[in-house]
């Protein structure tokens, strides 16, 4: 982070940091967005998933694309971690494993944008109590 040296400087930062919380917290109709929600119990932050959260976040905001990028807690995927879920509205929620920032961008430029399914999928594996 770069010294804040003037008034100018403090301002530019506050309007970056805004920009960044309103990406992530967008609460109006967020079931109309995008939503990523990043795996950060302590086995996805080990593996990375700060950094990821962060990618995310800038990426989508240098794009223009509007999405909520929200931290969770433990998905139960530990040994593919960095974990996140990506909810496109309308689909249901997909859970991508070993998300980097070389992942991330793919997931993306090829799920996001051209709704196609990525490598690296945890498929489902449990059943709700509705399904019995």
């Amino acid at each position: 982070m770069n010294k804040i040296k003037s008034l100018a400087d403090l301002k530019k930062l506050q309007s970056e940091v805004q920009s960044k919380i309103k990406l992530r917290e967008r609460g109006d109709h967020p079931e109309k967005l995008i939503q990523i929600k990043v795996s950060m119990a302590t086995c996805g932050i080990a593996s990375g998933a700060k950094e990821t959260m962060t990618y995310l976040i800038d990426e989508l905001e240098h794009q223009g694309i509007d999405a909520i990028v929200t931290q969770t807690g433990c998905m139960g995927y530990c040994y593919a971690e960095p974990t996140i879920e990506l909810t496109v509205p309308g689909q249901a929620p997909v859970v991508y494993g070993y998300v980097n920032k070389v992942k991330a961008q793919e997931i993306i430029e090829k799920h996001i944008k051209l709704n196609q399914m990525v490598d690296g999928i945890i498929p489902v594996s449990y059943s709700t109590i509705d399904n019995n």
